[in-house]
């Protein structure tokens, strides 16, 4: 694929269904996972707990709000982990696709405090998951509960996993061939992709969760302090999937390295 972290680049191998993961140091590495861990937006489990976190609008959430602020927080390393695979390139490359209107971020608040989120890429009515975080319980379950609701009312196929992970296994990710999942990447990719700004998402949805309704942010919603510019220490935050020395050691991947 070649070495570096270009917008083509990136959305030619997003396009083929390949991904760059890679850690600090380490040349630049494309992975093509068979099988594929994916979600269908209509199979989402939502626990009996967070229906009521939902219901009860305990989180407000909203979307595109602060982009480099999620990855950043995902970029930090959990304690014990060896190491986060989100480089400073990494976390470069997707901010310049978010400029582009093509990489996205769902961010949860309470009291004005981020407290967890997720971002991936949206090709045409896939969107592909890159990584979340989460610094209270259920923060990050939230996010994506909301995405997926938004993301079936406009009628997108499937979301990428990528790998599989037991927590969003618990949420209805499933894991299909490398060949079906190339096969719905190519439907996904014949229709309109939503590129631009997503924070109107929510509004005038008409979706439900199953026994409630999440609370999220009006188009345009700033919360208090959200995202203002400032200086602080790591706060800590983790990325949700493994260092790329344990994930390129993963029996799900193909190496499409040369």
């Amino acid at each position: 694929m070649g070495g570096d972290l270009a917008p083509e680049r990136l959305l030619l191998a997003y396009r083929h269904g390949i991904f760059p993961w890679f850690s600090d140091g380490d040349p630049i590495l494309w992975w093509s996972p068979d099988p594929r861990f994916v979600l269908f937006p209509d199979r989402l489990l939502i626990p009996r707990s967070l229906r009521q976190i939902l219901r009860h609008g305990l989180f407000t959430v909203t979307f595109d709000a602060c982009f480099a602020e999620v990855v950043s927080a995902c970029q930090e390393d959990r304690q014990g982990r060896e190491g986060t695979w989100i480089t400073d390139g990494m976390k470069t490359a997707y901010v310049r696709l978010h400029e582009m209107g093509l990489a996205h971020s769902v961010e949860t608040w309470r009291e004005d405090r981020l407290v967890g989120g997720l971002y991936g890429v949206s090709l045409g009515r896939i969107f592909f998951g890159e990584s979340m975080f989460s610094r209270v319980a259920d923060a990050s379950k939230t996010a994506l509960a909301t995405l997926v609701r938004c993301l079936a009312a406009r009628k997108f196929l499937l979301i990428d996993c990528q790998v599989y992970t037991e927590h969003l296994d618990r949420l209805g990710a499933e894991l299909i061939p490398r060949d079906e999942f190339l096969r719905l990447l190519g439907r996904a990719l014949d229709q309109e992709t939503l590129q631009g700004s997503w924070r109107f998402f929510g509004e005038g949805d008409s979706f439900a969760y199953p026994h409630g309704v999440g609370a999220a942010a009006a188009p345009g919603r700033e919360p208090h302090g959200r995202c203002a510019d400032r200086s602080r220490g790591s706060p800590g935050m983790t990325a949700v999937l493994a260092a790329s020395r344990r994930r390129a050691a993963s029996p799900y991947f193909t190496s499409v390295n040369g």
